[in-house]
């Protein structure tokens, strides 16, 4: 018997879709990791540069900077295991909170400075806790990118695969599929190369993060603005790629929290980025105090004149006063004067962009040149343009007989014997203390050798060194560096320092009453040879207010009850100010 054929109609199946190709979630995560990198190094560089101005000695602050960040990042990636289950609500808040404490790093560092004089502390929390969390980032993102076929849904609609509901024939079918693409227990290769893409795109974000920070955010917007307008693009990098590309990772509580945090994250660095100039006034008269009149930020430093008005005015650099109105002269007289005595027709003063050594200079008879190679055009406008600052220099740049050179002196003194025609007979080095390292290479051996290229037979040079009393060993340091070069030196100090004139690098030492503070300038004089200068006034030395012959040998005696025998000379390969 044969049984009738029963045709049934077409049932139509209902596929669902592939799976979105991994690529298309790669590439915005490579992206987010561009961004988060260039933020990172941003945070960081930010750290060094304002831990450099408000503390001092850039290589030690560099250095706690990166080691401690260094060790934090590595601490975050064992920490971000914890949520590997819940990377992508676990990126999101962490870049919340990435952008909110770098972002306003510079903020309350700068602000614990100058309201309680202590920032070593501070620096050192910012650096672990922005380390944990950049640290914390590369481990989810490699959570995500690799399980990204399971957690993409298809276009058409239905649950996340993988997921939840994600479960039966189809979401096995596309967990297959997926194995390959490289999540855990896939093709091997693949996996390495998801962490050679990662690690590309952090590093070449790291590049552009290094290059944007000295090139585009300190020159257009600052350390304060730009620090805040990272963390406000770090911010909405990170919530993005959460909230659109795995968005089906999150319960609708889960999206709200990260919704809600990185909403607040803006809404707090938006309001700091508003108040940054009311704030910049009022640490600025937290640290200078009320009489603040010009405050300017160079290319290279921050420059700040209080005074002038009522009194004498004050010339603040990075936060270090550099020119005590009410008694530079006595700094200035003794640097100057005592290396006047002998041929002086030709003067080169290394700094003094302020003008006051070349107002001693010029005081003297026979001068006919004067040449000051300063590194900041920016000081030596203001030492030219500001009424107090001009009329204490006593207009020494109008003088024709000035001629200022705008570079760094080392490099300018390399070439400069190929150039100058003449030889100086006087070479003044009017320099910070040594023990601040960006003046270091300027007490080294080397650059020593250099000035006795363009120093005239018989020509002197005088060094200031730092205090003599207070830190004899950077003053004998340079007197050792001196004699290593070939220079025979007279050592002298001169008394009646302004507390805080030109003093060490925190506020907080300054402030501190277990601190000794200096009270003294030293000077080495030095000529070519072994036979040291002699100590005195030129006979046709102008009327001095603070010097005489008799103070000079006291002077001389003095600095020479505080010497450090048998002390290195100082070189570029090992600067030896800091020991």
């Amino acid at each position: 018997m044969i049984e009738p054929t029963v045709t049934l109609p077409p049932t139509r199946v209902r596929r669902r879709p592939p799976p979105r190709p991994r690529e298309t979630v790669r590439w915005p995560v490579l992206a987010v990791v561009f961004v988060c990198a260039a933020c990172g190094l941003v945070y960081e560089l930010e750290l060094v540069a304002l831990a450099s101005y408000l503390i001092g000695d850039s290589v030690t602050q560099a250095s706690v900077v990166l080691s401690v960040m260094v060790f934090a990042m590595g601490l975050g990636s064992l920490l971000a295991k914890r949520l590997r289950c819940r990377a992508a609500v676990g990126f999101g808040l962490i870049e919340g909170a990435l952008a909110l404490i770098g972002g306003t790093s510079a903020f309350v560092l700068y602000a614990c400075f100058a309201w309680f004089g202590e920032s070593r502390w501070v620096l050192v929390a910012f650096s672990l806790a922005i380390g944990v969390l950049i640290g914390a980032e590369i481990p989810l993102l490699m959570s995500l990118i690799q399980r990204a076929p399971e957690r993409v849904v298809a276009a058409g609609g239905g649950a996340s695969l993988g997921g939840a509901g994600g479960g039966g024939r189809d979401g096995a079918v596309a967990a297959g599929r997926g194995g390959r693409a490289g999540r855990p227990g896939g093709d091997p290769e693949d996996a390495a190369g998801t962490v050679a893409d990662l690690f590309a795109a952090d590093y070449v974000g790291a590049l552009v993060g290094g290059l944007a920070f000295p090139f585009l955010l300190l020159p257009w917007l600052g350390q304060l603005t730009g620090a805040l307008v990272t963390g406000a693009v770090n911010a909405v990098a990170g919530a993005a790629l959460v909230l659109w590309f795995f968005r089906r990772d999150l319960s609708g509580r889960t999206r709200a929290l990260v919704v809600g945090v990185n909403l607040a994250v803006l809404g707090v660095l938006a309001t700091a980025t508003v108040l940054v100039d009311d704030f910049e006034e009022a640490a600025r008269r937290a640290v200078y105090g009320e009489r603040v009149r010009v405050a300017v930020h160079t290319d290279l430093q921050e420059v700040v004149v209080t005074g002038g008005r009522e009194g004498p005015p004050d010339l603040y650099l990075d936060g270090r006063l550099r020119v005590s109105g009410a008694d530079e002269y006595r700094y200035h007289e003794a640097l100057v004067h005592p290396a006047m005595n002998g041929p002086h027709a030709r003067v080169l003063i290394v700094g003094g962009g302020d003008g006051l050594a070349a107002r001693e200079a010029l005081r003297c008879p026979g001068v006919r040149a004067v040449t000051v190679v300063e590194i900041d055009p920016g000081v030596v406008r203001l030492a030219r343009t500001d009424p107090a600052l001009a009329a204490l220099n006593g207009q020494a740049f109008r003088d024709p007989r000035v001629r200022v050179v705008h570079a760094d002196a080392f490099h300018w003194l390399r070439t400069a014997a190929d150039r100058v025609q003449e030889r100086y007979d006087v070479v003044i080095s009017d320099l910070p203390d040594p023990g601040i390292t960006p003046s270091t290479k300027l007490y080294a051996q080397e650059f020593y050798g250099l000035v006795a290229r363009v120093l005239a037979d018989g020509g002197r040079l005088v060094v200031h060194a730092g205090p003599a009393t207070d830190r004899p060993r950077a003053f004998w340091t340079a007197d050792a560096t001196l004699r290593a070069a070939g220079y025979a030196t007279r050592p002298y100090s001169a008394e009646g320092r302004t507390p805080g004139f030109a003093a060490g690098p925190d506020r907080a030492d300054r402030d501190s009453a277990t601190r000794h503070e200096p009270d003294d300038w030293g000077f080495l004089l030095a000529v070519r040879g072994t036979r040291p200068p002699a100590l005195r006034l030129a006979a046709d030395a102008p009327p001095l207010r603070s010097l005489a012959p008799r103070g000079l040998a006291a002077a001389a005696r003095r600095a020479e009850r505080t010497r450090i025998a048998g002390l290195p000379p100082s070189t570029l390969v090992h600067p030896r100010y800091g020991d």
